[in-house]
């Protein structure tokens, strides 16, 4: 092989970690927004690179362009994009920057998602390939019921600057679920039965014009759906979700 192709490196090999980096410039521009207050443009920042995560692993496997490096980089940008942001943000929107109790509870979520991912590394194709369920609430999942204060506050069906210890202890409690042994839906092992493929068709229509129209509200329904899903998993392992 010539000297200059061992050099030269192919760029579908490094399309995936593209994505990755794309995903996480969109949560640091999210802090950013966050700072100067314009809080709307920030959470739909999170939620785009919550959309690219989803992304990068599904174009590395198609690709065959899977790596130790693009696993790490994931792993890394993922604590930025959904350990950290969604606490900065949901304590900047909902508690003040003079909330010094608040903060303790924004450092717990933000340690569990850390603790979160560093599992995963260790776990990595045990949790998730081949299984029908995740063992707690994976990072994107945690972080978007993270922001549910604020997608109920965006939405006009509460205003969660008006509860803001009641905002740090869901921050908490999200943060336990994420480190917990609590078994998540996994949508690799999603099955539709084939009368329901009718109304999941329809259901995609109606989240469609809630996307266009009551774009906060459809989050919160998407958040509560996901919160419906954990409720067996909950009721079989009560007592024991971290042991």
């Amino acid at each position: 092989m010539p000297t200059g192709d061992r050099d030269q490196m192919p760029f579908l090999l490094l399309l995936p970690n593209l994505v990755t980096i794309a995903g996480m410039c969109l949560g640091l521009t999210a802090i950013r927004f966050a700072m100067v207050g314009r809080f709307e443009i920030a959470v739909i920042l999170v939620i785009l690179s919550a959309l690219i995560d989803g992304m990068d692993g599904l174009i590395a496997r198609r690709l065959r362009a899977t790596s130790e490096f693009g696993a790490e980089l994931d792993s890394l940008s993922d604590f930025l994009c959904f350990g950290v942001a969604p606490g900065l943000l949901v304590y900047r929107f909902a508690m003040g920057e003079g909330n010094a109790l608040g903060w303790v509870f924004v450092l717990v979520y933000a340690a569990a998602g850390c603790l979160r991912l560093a599992r995963f590394n260790v776990m990595r194709g045990e949790d998730g390939a081949g299984k029908t369920h995740f063992t707690g609430v994976p990072a994107p999942a945690g972080a978007m019921l993270a922001l549910l204060p604020m997608f109920l506050t965006l939405s006009d069906l509460l205003d969660a600057r008006d509860w803001p210890m009641a905002t740090a202890v869901w921050l908490a409690l999200v943060g336990v679920l994420m480190i917990s042994r609590l078994p998540t839906p996994s949508p690799k092992a999603m099955r539709v039965p084939r009368w329901g493929v009718g109304a999941l068709l329809m259901g995609t229509v109606i989240g469609m014009g809630l996307i266009f129209s009551r774009f906060w509200s459809f989050m919160v329904v998407v958040d509560l759906a996901y919160a419906v899903t954990l409720l067996p998993g909950l009721w079989r392992t009560r007592g024991r979700i971290l042991r």
